[in-house]
């Protein structure tokens, strides 16, 4: 059996395209990007995170000399929320980067594993998280939720709550 798999995303060539909530959150995961411990890459990330009450949690990536003991930004933020805010729904989260030893061209997407917590999120509070990918030189792309970026997520049922 052959099957095909379509996902689903919008892009916009700037910022300036999105509509007043999205563009804001970009703008707070470049301001979580302040936080950024990365001394050994260069390459500093932020994630901003909406909530359902309107809360903002950020994180940034957090690496240590002994890898892989550091966290992306966005998994700092999810485990944040999980452990501060655990019955606040997420509603969306805006991920970007940047590095001054090259120009970022294109949106900077999040790791499997990342994807992974994310998917455990959005099942954990039966919601799609919508998420956008900010490239602060251009391009945003925005996803309705984490389906169209891990379709395969691990997802075992039988496993004990």
């Amino acid at each position: 059996m052959r099957n095909n798999l379509t996902i689903s995303y919008e892009e916009y060539s700037s910022i300036d395209e999105l509509d007043p909530s999205d563009k804001d959150l970009c703008q707070e995961a470049v301001k979580a990007m302040a936080n950024s411990h990365s001394p050994y890459s260069e390459f500093r990330v932020g994630a901003a995170v909406r909530l359902e009450s309107g809360k903002i949690v950020y994180g940034s990536n957090q690496e240590n000399v002994a890898y892989p003991s550091g966290l992306c930004a966005e998994r700092v933020a999810l485990f944040t929320i999980g452990s501060t805010y655990p019955d606040d729904k997420i509603l969306s989260m805006a991920i970007t980067a940047h590095t001054d030893n090259f120009k970022i061209m294109e949106p900077v997407t999040s790791c499997g594993a990342c994807l992974q917590v994310m998917a455990e999120y959005e099942k954990r509070q039966s919601h799609p998280i919508e998420v956008l990918f900010y490239c602060r030189n251009g391009a945003v792309i925005k996803t309705a939720g984490i389906k169209s970026l891990l379709p395969f997520a691990f997802a075992e049922t039988r496993l004990k709550k």
